[in-house]
């Protein structure tokens, strides 16, 4: 039920996604998306909008737990004890404006991302 609840919304928001792959792909620049919103919301002492935004990455990280696959090996329980670190790091950057905190979870996200990628252009 939830590893297909990323894949429903959006493909019910009419985005064609080309498979799974790309999908967490399309997570992983959503949260640097978001992040970036929150960032921008927290510098303007918009706090309304900081948690929105916050919020927002906070849904996909936990989707992304909730699409793990315990069965295919150690990288599976790598990513959720970094994922939960992140939900840590996101909570502490909502609760006490913490941009070193957003920071890092940006840059974690951007290497998880960079990685993903290749990955991808390695199986082809």
């Amino acid at each position: 039920m939830y590893g297909n609840l990323a894949y429903n919304t959006y493909a019910s928001n009419n985005a064609t996604i080309e498979s799974p792959t790309k999908l967490v792909e399309m997570m992983y620049e959503g949260v640097l998306r978001f992040n970036a919103q929150a960032k921008k919301a927290m510098l303007e002492k918009n706090n309304e909008k900081k948690v929105y935004w916050i919020n927002r990455s906070i849904a996909i990280i936990s989707e992304l737990i909730g699409t793990l696959n315990f069965d295919g090996g150690r990288i599976a329980h790598y990513l959720h004890g970094l994922y939960n670190y992140e939900l840590q790091l996101l909570n502490k950057a909502c609760h006490t404006n913490d941009e070193a905190s957003l920071n890092e979870v940006n840059n974690v996200f951007r290497e998880l991302l960079e990685a993903w990628r290749d990955s991808i252009n390695v199986d082809r």
